[in-house]
């Protein structure tokens, strides 16, 4: 066979698993973990109070919370009676001075508008009454 050309193939090196870097992955997480374990010896609490339970409760007190619902046309309800948003504001006035711990809820109908709301939200702040909630469920008016 004249002109054959004859092709030199390299040899191919077997694939094998090294050891020692998988000894130093493992030795490098048991390090993390130990470090991380000792560090949790060193977390420190808050101090903290807790209510001691009253052996002779006082009765409830006749729930004064006041209701102010707003509806879908921008009429206002207060305890489902409806008034004017004029009356909102001496109203809540009357109430704070009337009242020993007032309150109020203030909720709206599925369709409310949100000005509404804020408007009267407003004038519970303006009256400086400080606990007050505002209902995230829906009902409808005057209920």
């Amino acid at each position: 066979m004249q002109g054959s050309i004859k092709l030199k193939v390299p040899n191919r090196k077997k694939a094998r698993i090294e050891i020692i870097p998988l000894i130093d992955v493992i030795f490098f997480l048991l390090a993390t973990f130990v470090l991380f374990t000792l560090s949790l010896n060193r977390i420190q609490s808050v101090p903290v109070d807790l209510p001691v339970p009253n052996v002779n409760p006082k009765p409830p007190d006749k729930d004064e919370t006041v209701n102010i619902q707003i509806s879908s046309e921008g009429a206002v309800y207060w305890n489902r009676e409806p008034i004017d948003m004029s009356e909102v504001a001496p109203k809540i006035a009357y109430y704070k001075t009337q009242t020993q711990d007032p309150r109020i809820m203030v909720s709206g109908d599925e369709k409310a508008r949100f000005g509404a709301m804020v408007v009267v939200l407003d004038e519970i702040r303006k009256a400086g009454i400080e606990k007050f909630s505002v209902e995230t469920r829906t009902r409808p008016t005057g209920k």
